[in-house]
Order: structure tokens, then C-alpha cells, then sequence
């Protein structure tokens, strides 16, 4: 036997919190967008990526292994301290719920408290003038809840972007529901998840 009792009590399913949102959004908006290449950074394989290898092939970096024989899925081990790729190379990236991790140890990488700097540093680097960037991180009052992650305010995520214009913001709430084309000023929750749409201007340096 095999009892499962509270199944009948349950709902049909959870449509809603931080990764359930993020990567609809982010998934829609390269499917509009149709780029010729797409880059993904450290983002969930059985979520945001798998919605991506429904329409398109991915490329995925992480710094753990991954063993894979699925179709359009090309591996590519990487750092993203130091990501594998020249300057101004790749025209549509994207790290979603990634870059509050580095540098906290939590996934093997060695601990470094600018390592989210450093991170944010290389996915300037490798976007094209004229890519886009898809990027998430948790939002609210700033804080360091070692070693699992930290949590930004907003406007420190479009300082750290210098070199980047913030073409579009969305916040999961606290509740877990999407607010769309909101402003990053609104963000009133204690951990909630901005969506930042980021593009690189067509005439800008790629090192500060």
C-alpha cells in the first residue's frame, strides 16, 4: 500500500511566488524577443531553463557539474566571477535568483564579500550593446542572512548596474503575486523579488 491521504484535501497547485513569476516573465520575453543566442547563468534547470528549451536552445553556465543528454540544453561550466566569455559577446543573458548567492560559499564557491560586485561586474562585461539582461534577486530591507543569501534594496541593484539602463522593473510581492511595470521606489515588501530588465546602450565602454 501506498496511503496518500491528504491529496484530496489539497489544491490543484501553487501558481505564484518568486520563481513561479520570474521565469513566466523572463521566458515570454525572449520568446517575443527571438534572439539568435541565449546565455543563462546559474538559473533553475527544472525551471526557468526548461521553459526556454521548449522554444529555443540555451546555453547554461553554473560552477557545479551538471550531466545532461537533453536537446538544446549545451552545457558550460563557468564562474560567474569570471565568466568564460570576451567582452561584448553575448546579446540576451540572464541570471535569475543567482547573484545574492555569490560569495556566501553556499554552492562551493569560495567566500568573498564583494563576490556579488564581482558578479555583477562580469555580466556588464559580456552583455553587447544592445543585449538584454534578465536578471532577479530578492528585494526588501538590506541584509546579509549568511550563508544562505542576501537581499537587496532596489536602487542598490541599479547603482551596482552602471553600465546599464533599466528598461523595465517588476516585483513579486510578498505574497507571492506579480506586479508588473511597477517602480522601483514602490517596493515596500521585507522579501519580496524584483524582476530588472536591463539593456546595454549601443555606444558605451565595456570597463568602467
Amino acid at each position: 500500500m501506498y496511503p496518500a491521504l491528504g491529496d484530496r484535501h489539497a489544491g490543484a497547485g501553487k501558481a505564484s511566488g518568486h520563481y513561479f513569476h520570474q521565469d513566466i516573465w523572463a521566458a515570454r520575453d525572449i520568446y517575443r524577443r527571438n534572439p539568435d543566442r541565449h546565455v543563462d547563468v546559474g538559473s533553475s534547470v527544472a525551471g526557468f531553463v526548461a521553459h526556454l528549451l521548449c522554444f529555443r536552445e540555451v546555453e547554461y553556465v553554473d560552477l557545479r557539474e551538471l550531466r545532461t543528454n537533453v536537446s538544446g540544453l549545451n552545457f558550460r561550466r563557468g564562474d560567474l566571477t569570471s565568466l568564460p566569455y570576451p567582452d561584448a559577446s553575448i546579446e540576451s543573458l540572464s541570471a535569475l535568483h543567482v547573484v545574492e548567492h555569490i560569495g556566501l560559499g553556499r554552492y562551493g564557491d569560495p567566500v568573498d564579500p564583494n563576490g556579488w560586485r564581482k558578479a555583477v561586474a562580469e555580466l556588464q562585461r559580456v552583455l553587447k550593446p544592445g543585449g538584454v539582461l534578465y536578471f532577479s534577486m530578492p528585494i526588501g530591507p538590506e541584509r546579509l542572512e549568511f550563508d544562505a543569501h542576501r537581499v537587496f534594496s532596489p536602487s542598490t541593484i541599479t547603482e551596482a548596474f552602471d553600465l546599464l539602463e533599466l528598461s523595465s522593473f517588476s516585483v513579486v510581492d510578498d505574497r507571492g503575486d506579480l506586479v508588473e511595470h511597477s517602480g522601483p521606489r514602490d517596493v515596500r515588501g521585507w522579501y519580496s523579488c524584483g524582476l530588472f530588465r536591463f539593456t546595454k546602450p549601443r555606444a558605451v565602454s565595456t570597463r568602467p
